[in-house]
């Protein structure tokens, strides 16, 4: 049996698998708030700890007590920077030891992930339904590399280069690298976002907050906010709201929101693209794509993607999908744990 977790801001999602060589469902998955527990240990207490014994009639033999599951290896993807097997988290305040993790709960053998390299992993094991086309391209004969950039409730980027035999995902903290405007309307959005921010990061733009920080500079700087969105957005889940109305085009205001932020978007998508050149693929993964798949299927984002000069043409040629399962990072980091298992045994 392996354990595997993707330990986000928000929730923190853990699975058991009888994971052997192909992927399989799990035999138990469990989704907490993450901001509900002081430590991941508390969360893997809870989630292997066996259920009450059955109620049983007086005079009746009582039943065995449950056993926890023998767990042989896990992986857990972290939505942090991991060092020699230690993540301090970018947005809970916990501090993820993997051998500490190992010792606690008896597990031989145990990995952490950044929460990308994780969502990396889950790419090589994805099914074909699992992801929607946002431009075929025509990638080389010879593998390469592949890229992945992930907008949620941070920005995530990672790679994965060819071996010979498989591709191999890297961590990367590109999220964090400063905001480079490519237009006006952008360089008065890096000036608003100064006011706030030391550093402006992508990260600030691509994001939940980022498409609420790029609603709040056009209402401030154009005035054309309606109170019935204004209203709205008080009492609710900005982003969702703001991307709703954009999408339903029932607010200018949130149309123009969701616009500059696809640009963005397909943009440092086409920078990171570049960095590696990453011919073989780009994979858009986190929790906003999917649910802007109208949008980024419009052609705003791969019109920015593609809009560098010289190399318009060659990354014109790169295939681009988004990933639709949102459990990929769980599946990742099974994987890496299967892996583990095997290396075991």
């Amino acid at each position: 049996m392996i354990l595997a977790g993707d330990i986000g801001g928000t929730k923190t999602t853990l699975a058991l698998y009888d994971w052997l060589t192909e992927r399989v469902e799990p035999t138990r998955e469990q989704t907490f708030v993450s901001a509900d527990y002081k430590s991941l240990d508390e969360i893997v207490e809870e989630f292997l700890a066996p259920p009450p014994p059955p109620k049983h009639e007086a005079g009746e033999k009582a039943p065995e007590p449950e056993r926890p599951p023998k767990i042989e290896a896990a992986c857990f993807g972290v939505a942090g920077p991991v060092i020699e097997n230690r993540s301090r988290l970018t947005n809970l305040p916990w501090v993820v030891d993997g051998p500490g993790l190992g010792e606690k709960f008896s597990i031989s053998r145990v990995r952490l992930l950044n929460d990308l390299e994780a969502t990396a992993y889950g790419m090589l094991v994805l099914r074909s339904d699992e992801t929607e086309s946002l431009n075929a391209g025509t990638p080389p004969k010879t593998k390469g590399a592949l890229a992945l950039i992930a907008a949620g409730t941070g920005l995530g980027e990672a790679i994965l280069f060819w071996d010979d035999t498989t591709y191999k995902p890297m961590p990367s903290e590109g999220g964090h690298c400063s905001f480079a405007p490519t237009s006006s309307e952008e360089m008065e959005l890096l000036r608003y976002l100064r006011a706030q921010y030391m550093h402006v990061s992508y990260q600030h733009v691509l994001s939940g907050r980022g498409l609420h920080a790029i609603y709040e500079f056009l209402r401030d700087t154009k005035r054309n906010e309606p109170t019935w969105l204004a209203e709205k957005i008080n009492v609710g889940d900005p982003p969702a709201i703001i991307a709703e109305a954009g999408l339903k085009k029932q607010a200018e205001i949130a149309v123009q929101a969701l616009d500059l932020f696809t640009t963005i978007y397909g943009a440092e998508a086409g920078n990171l693209a570049l960095k590696v050149l990453a011919l073989d693929g780009l994979y858009i993964g986190g929790g906003i794509a999917p649910k802007i798949l109208a949008k980024l299927k419009e052609g705003v984002f791969m019109k920015a993607f593609a809009d560098k000069g010289p190399f318009k043409k060659l990354l014109g040629a790169i295939p681009v999908r988004v990933i639709l399962n949102p459990k990929a990072a769980l599946l990742g980091a099974a994987s890496v744990a299967a892996q583990l298992q095997r290396e075991g045994a």
